[in-house]
Order: C-alpha cells, then sequence, then structure tokens
C-alpha cells in the first residue's frame, strides 16, 4: 500500500499541544511507511542483479571466444589435411634389384657410367648392340608389358570426357576440356605383371654389382 503525500494538507490550528500514546503510534506508523516508500523507489535490491547478470554475462562471452577460435582453426587444419595431396612412399628395393638384373645380363650401369667422347660411333653400336639384348633379356623374363592404346600410331582418336590422365598424356596445343580428338603418337606401355626374384634375407640391395677380384 503508497501513500501519496503530496495531496495532503495540515492544518496546524488542529494540531494538538500535548502529545499522547496514540498521538505516538500514529507518527511512528508515518515514519515507517516514509522508510518503505523511500526504498521502494529507490529499488538498490534490483540494481545488483543487474550487476550480476552484466558480469555473468561478460564471464561467458570471455569463456566462448577462445572455445570459438579453437574451432576454427580445427576447420581450417582440416581443409588443409583434405587439400594436401596423399603421398605413398616407395620402397627402393626392386628398383636397385632391376639395375642390378640390367647390370648382369646387359652391363648396363658399366655403359651408363662410360664417358663416350673418345668412341668411334662403330664401338658405341656395337655396345648398344649388347646392352639391347641384355636388356631386352631382362623385361622379357620379368615382366610382361601391354601397350596403354590399341589403336594404330598415327590414327586420329577421340578422348572422351574424364579420360584417364594417367594413361593418356595430351601434347600440343591443349585448350579447352574434353572430348579432345588428336593423332596417336605413341601407343604408351602399361606393366601388367610383375616377376623380380624374391630376395634372401639379409641380402643389400644396394650392392647391384658386387666388385670382381681374379686370383
Amino acid at each position: 500500500m503508497a501513500f501519496d503525500f503530496s495531496n495532503m494538507t495540515v492544518d496546524l490550528s488542529a494540531v494538538p499541544t500535548t502529545i499522547d500514546m496514540g498521538h505516538a503510534w500514529l507518527g511512528g506508523l508515518v515514519l515507517v511507511l516514509l522508510v518503505l516508500y523511500i526504498a521502494k523507489k529507490g529499488k538498490p535490491v534490483e540494481v545488483e542483479k543487474v550487476v550480476e547478470k552484466e558480469v555473468e554475462v561478460e564471464k561467458i562471452v570471455e569463456v566462448e571466444k577462445p572455445v570459438e577460435k579453437i574451432v576454427e582453426v580445427e576447420k581450417i587444419v582440416e581443409k588443409i589435411v583434405e587439400v594436401e595431396p596423399k603421398l605413398k612412399t616407395a620402397t627402393p628395393d626392386a628398383a636397385l634389384q632391376l639395375l642390378s638384373l640390367l647390370q648382369q645380363e646387359a652391363r648396363f650401369i658399366d655403359f651408363m657410367q662410360e664417358d663416350l667422347k673418345g668412341f668411334a660411333d662403330a664401338e658405341i653400336g656395337a655396345a648398344a648392340r649388347v646392352i639391347h639384348e641384355g636388356g631386352q633379356k631382362v623385361l622379357n623374363e620379368y615382366f610382361s608389358f601391354a601397350p596403354v592404346r590399341t589403336e594404330e600410331e598415327e590414327t586420329r582418336i577421340t578422348l572422351p570426357q574424364g579420360f584417364n590422365a594417367s594413361e593418356v598424356r595430351l601434347t600440343g596445343n591443349v585448350v579447352g576440356e574434353a572430348p579432345f580428338t588428336g593423332t596417336l603418337v605413341h601407343r604408351g606401355w602399361k606393366v601388367t605383371e610383375v616377376k623380380l626374384p624374391k630376395l634372401a634375407e639379409g641380402h643389400d640391395a644396394h650392392i647391384v654389382a658386387a666388385a670382381e677380384v681374379e686370383l
């Protein structure tokens, strides 16, 4: 219950000259109501609640900001991982083994390491025949080959959209998108089977040709 003191008028002539118990109680009640009125107008409790709520909101915002940054960094890392190409590490043992076979059958490494400036073309041609025969023996014995394209070379072919770019390499004036029509310059080769011998346990594949000592 609220009282509006602004509309009250006081008749000083009606004020008693002596204060009895009833007037004392009435005066005390007026003072209590006045204090309650002032307290209600000030509302200090509500101000404290608002301040507490503002502080809590600031704390929540401060906690959420680093979490959002962490999530953004994780998304960026995921994109980098998706873009980065997946590379497969190849072991050198098979390549070293092939070099060893070519050296054994065709003296391939000896020929490639030789300085040919002091040799005549006829001498080089004779050596090339030996390398060709030995190299051909190795390929025929340990590998099976097939042409990538079955068409005859120098014929016109059309590559459809979505063709395998690892099987066909485009040369010349490459403009636009598939389908492409051009001349088959080389049919290409692909290995259909590999039959390299198994390496013995403890064998050092890096020794492609052992040193020879004649006694």
